[in-house]
């Protein structure tokens, strides 16, 4: 064995990958699946005890069907069959496979950029609440907008970085588009080829409604070839320096669908676009592919460019697994502290509701104490001096009681918003308390959950699940002890 082979040191060992948290977080995210199904049952069987009202109604159960309960399904589904590393293709936030990877860069972010613009490519708006109401206003009049956002697909475990598109004439329904992802440090391709981005390149020919989750979204052409080659013949004109090296037959051709139901082909190529100047250690840049007589750009062929040892040669250095989940490469990413995710907001916003409702609701009782204990005890504290001063002591041990448990819980929602952990599950776990007693008493028959009784309690308790128990507050919420792990593993190494 080589002496620098016997004393490569071993990678990192991972962090645990099970903890009694993180066994929690399992449980609430699939019990909060479970329980957006019965939501969308209540929900279905209201719009029916409403007349006309009800397509109001059944518009809620779409909304809910589409953008909660089948998402978490598919969610808690493809953890279980869909590998969590690189095959060459995307993922939904839903967890389902998206757009094919079909292309690849080497250059800095900087050049990256000033390729794109050069091209006639326009740089996509960050997905927020804005943007979102603007594309779909624009949708609907049929107006331009050309930084129109591109919705969010994961590779590595990470969102897209950026993202370009071609507006198609001025209809935001139609356009080009390419999102791109970098690289995680030190990860090389299947086959060893180093590359500083990944991209997936796609058109929109329309805007339909997704086969898998029924939500409206930008149905793509099939043919995503001819995307990938539009996008390097734009940057080849716009830069015939540009350097293209096609990697032949880099996954298997195929046909499949993507994270919409589109169907998808493709070739399997994966042309490596060389942007910006070649450094000291890479070889000067081949001459511009030539252009067929149809434009289209044709790429030279190179074979990949060999990883160099520190002894010489060409050997790469190390032979990487063919497993790298997004866990492992995270751990060579720097520490970078996450935005407080919109779902961690919506948390605290219902957790703050439910305050306000239970102060409201105290005063209402305390207001009406005497009419409470006649109505519901059969008690009148006024005829006899020795009820009332029970009725006294009762009343200020249900305030004092109920007082002391919304403090609690506002002190959970400012927790949440900072980042706590410990009140995401105390909250979530109360919520499941609430729900799974009501659904009891709705299934034994002992109670009726409508509108006029506890609908709107338990389906905030869902809403509430669902926004605590996703991937983005979960990750929020441990982000202090991921880092403080990591700065510790770093130290003892």
């Amino acid at each position: 064995m080589r002496a620098d082979v016997a004393d490569e040191k071993p990678p990192p060992p991972l962090p645990p990958r099970t903890s009694f948290t993180s066994l929690l977080d399992g449980f609430f995210f699939v019990f909060a699946g479970a329980a957006s199904v019965w939501l969308a049952w209540l929900i279905f069987n209201q719009s029916f005890e409403f007349g006309w009202a009800g397509i109001g109604f059944f518009l809620v159960f779409w909304l809910v069907l589409a953008y909660l309960v089948l998402p978490r399904l598919h969610r808690i589904l493809t953890t279980i069959y869909v590998p969590d590393y690189f095959i060459g293709r995307t993922r939904t936030s839903d967890g389902l496979l998206g757009d094919p990877v079909n292309l690849a860069f080497d250059g800095d972010e900087e050049a990256l950029h000033a390729a794109m613009r050069a091209a006639g490519w326009t740089r996509a708006d960050d997905v927020t609440l804005a943007s979102s109401r603007r594309i779909i206003t624009s949708t609907i009049t049929r107006r331009s907008y050309d930084e129109a956002p591109v919705s969010p697909l994961f590779l590595f475990g990470m969102k897209q970085d950026f993202a370009y598109q071609q507006e198609v004439a001025g209809n935001p329904a139609k356009r080009h588009h390419v999102r791109f992802w970098r690289t995680p440090d030190g990860w090389l391709l299947p086959g060893g080829r180093r590359v500083d981005w990944l991209a997936a390149g796609t058109f929109d020919r329309s805007v339909g409604f997704s086969l898998f989750t029924l939500q409206v979204t930008h149905k793509i052409d099939a043919d995503i070839d001819v995307e990938r080659d539009h996008i390097i013949a734009t940057l080849v004109a716009a830069d015939p320096s540009i350097h293209v090296e096609v990697l032949r037959d880099f996954s298997t051709g195929y046909h499949s669908r993507n994270g919409g139901g589109d169907t998808i082909r493709t070739d399997g190529d994966l042309p490596v676009v060389r942007v910006g100047a070649p450094t000291e250690a890479e070889p000067a840049a081949e001459p511009a592919p030539t252009r067929s007589a149809t434009g289209e750009a044709e790429a030279s062929v190179a074979a990949s460019r060999p990883v160099a040892s520190p002894v010489g040669g060409t050997e790469p250095v190390e032979k990487r697994a063919a497993f790298e989940s997004p866990l492992r490469l995270a751990e060579r990413e720097p520490v970078r502290r996450m935005p407080r995710p919109s779902a961690t907001a919506f948390g605290v916003v219902v957790v703050v509701l439910r305050v306000l409702a239970g102060i409201v609701w105290v005063a209402a009782v305390a207001l009406q104490w005497d009419q409470v204990l006649r109505e519901e005890l059969g008690i009148d504290a006024s005829s006899d001096p020795d009820s009332l001063a029970v009725a006294r002591g009762a009343l200020v041990a249900v305030v004092v009681f109920f007082g002391i448990s919304l403090a609690i819980q506002a002190v959970f929602a400012w927790r949440i918003w900072a980042g706590g952990n410990f009140s995401r599950i105390a909250v979530m776990l109360f919520a499941t308390i609430s729900i799974t007693g009501t659904a009891i008493e709705s299934f034994t028959g002992s109670a009726e959950v409508t509108v006029r009784t506890t609908f709107v309690t338990v389906a905030l308790d869902i809403l509430l699940l669902l926004a605590l128990s996703s991937r983005d507050a979960r990750a929020f919420a441990r982000q202090s002890r991921t880092r403080r792990g990591r700065r510790e593993r770093s130290a003892s190494r």
